[in-house]
């Protein structure tokens, strides 16, 4: 079993900054989770607390069911791969993987073996003979990799290894490096800033935000059922748009007012708002979840709009609004969509789709049940 646990794992720096704050994790034998935040959030440092890299200021780290607070990094049983490869410049591809099977006093012949499998398996049996600078990116990324699995560790860790890779490369190499964890289903733990290499690569994700998880799901259970608004704001290209409003009721109808007058009928979460009636909240909808057409019994969801500019995208229409308000927010046309420039238009939405959000950052989602 290699399954990786933190139990209330807290980081500090001279008693005053706190980079990580009280966290709980369960990262299970053979799933490849993925941590996900924006820059600064302490995801990072976590990963750097399970390789030994940092000390914890508090909590317990255990691997494999065994406690390691206290376990040097080379004697925790994991690999890990960094954002700048770190491959030893004076070493040749073949060097770089065998180092750390020399260090553990494996024999020549196994580890030959090994690295000529692991590189087989890379597709880079070509550049064994190969010194760094003579790599591309890319290569230099399977090098790294390739170094990592030829030990045959309990735990994988990766630290944002494909953010300086070019957009092609990176999405290709992504689709790799899941099937790649399908194929050696070793535990993996994997950092990224990019929310969309967190939906497509990780068996479940883990949000984190000023040092603390705030979500930790399938991904897409955390796109469609966000708990909090920073969730939310989070996940999604484009990001979900908000609206300022109050929660009120009219008649047996319950309806969020936007500021500009504009409303969206509630009844779809009636027993969820309820408590809310007259407070002022935040409602939340995705860009695809809008739409030029009225939708049938919700002619009153609907958000004035005037048309400020229209990206084609191929597939689709990126437009960007502006409400009567003055709220900017974004929606995801059908290519044929016809629009102009200033002209005022109705966006309606989804009701089943919204979510409504107590105010702040971290203001959790009402419309959950």
């Amino acid at each position: 079993m290699a399954n990786v646990t933190l139990n209330n794992v807290s980081k500090s720096y001279d008693q005053q900054v706190t980079a990580v704050n009280a966290i709980d994790l369960v990262i299970k034998d053979h799933e490849f989770m993925v941590i996900v935040g924006p820059s600064g959030c302490g995801k990072t440092t976590t990963l750097r607390m399970i390789a030994g890299l940092e000390g914890i200021t508090s909590g317990t780290i255990s691997i494999a069911d065994r406690v390691v607070n206290d376990v040097a990094p080379k004697d925790r049983d994991i690999a890990m791969v960094f954002q700048n490869y770190a491959l030893y410049p004076h070493m040749t591809v073949f060097q770089n993987m065998a180092y750390g099977l020399k260090l553990r006093k494996v024999p020549k012949a196994q580890i030959k073996q090994q690295v000529t499998d692991t590189a087989k398996m890379l597709d880079i049996e070509l550049l064994l003979d190969r010194k760094p600078k003579a790599l591309s990116g890319g290569q230099r990324q399977r090098v790294a990799l390739g170094r990592a699995i030829v030990r045959n560790p309990a735990v994988f860790l990766f630290d944002e290894p494909l953010s300086n890779l070019d957009a092609k490369l990176r999405i290709s190499t992504r689709i790799e490096l899941k099937a790649l964890h399908r194929r050696l289903t070793t535990t993996t733990i994997y950092v990224t800033h990019d929310q969309a290499e967190a939906m497509m690569l990780g068996d479940r994700i883990c949000v984190m935000y000023n040092g603390q998880i705030q979500q930790v799901a399938e991904p897409m259970e955390v796109y469609d059922k966000p708990v909090n608004r920073f969730v939310a704001g989070f996940l999604g290209t484009p990001p979900m748009n908000f609206f300022e409003g109050k929660i009120e009721k009219n008649n047996d109808e319950t309806m969020f007012v936007l500021t500009g007058g504009d409303t969206i009928n509630l009844s779809h979460f009636k027993g969820q708002v309820m408590p809310y009636i007259g407070d002022e909240m935040i409602l939340g909808i995705r860009p695809e979840h809008l739409t030029t057409e009225p939708i049938s019994g919700h002619s009153h969801n609907t958000i004035s709009a005037n048309v400020d500019v229209v990206e084609p995208l191929g597939d689709r229409k990126e437009v960007y609004l502006k409400s009567r308000s003055g709220q900017k927010f974004i929606a995801n046309l059908p290519p044929q969509a016809a629009l102009k420039i200033g002209e005022e238009i109705k966006m309606y939405a989804k009701t089943n789709m919204i979510h409504l959000f107590a105010p702040g950052d971290n203001g959790k989602n009402v419309t959950l049940i």
